[in-house]
């Protein structure tokens, strides 16, 4: 098991500064899209954009906050590494087997129903007449 001791600083000044900077170029990058929507094609318009994200992304990537979420997704890389994933021949014997079950549970509510339509209907509404 992997244990870390979690820490109670957040971020500094500095960092949120990067934050803020990082949203204010997202924000620009949409601004920029559609007010350019008549004179730039749509091609570059999203070519600006995505590289306003990118660009946002290679700021916040230096807080505290970055730094974390780096150290989560490579510790969820590795995880990911332990997975046992089933066989395809797993995978369609389960698919079919709930496929059956799901059939077999339609045919039963709706029996249910029948039963249920009936009893009130047709016999219970009819009996105050």
């Amino acid at each position: 098991m992997n244990a870390k001791v979690e820490h109670a600083g957040g971020n500094s000044p500095a960092d949120i500064a990067k934050l803020i900077l990082a949203g204010l170029i997202v924000v620009a990058g949409l601004v920029g899209f559609y007010y350019f929507s008549g004179q730039w094609s749509t091609t570059l318009r999203v070519f600006a954009l995505l590289g306003s994200f990118v660009l946002a992304a290679l700021v916040g990537i230096g807080t505290h906050a970055g730094r974390e979420l780096r150290a989560f997704i490579s510790e969820s890389q590795f995880e990911l590494r332990k997975i046992v994933w089933p066989t395809r021949q797993e995978t369609l014997r389960t698919t079919g087997v709930i496929i059956v079950v799901v059939i077999i549970i339609s045919i039963v509510l709706g029996l249910i129903d029948l039963l249920l339509k009936v009893i009130v209907m047709d016999w219970l509404l009819k009996l105050g007449q």
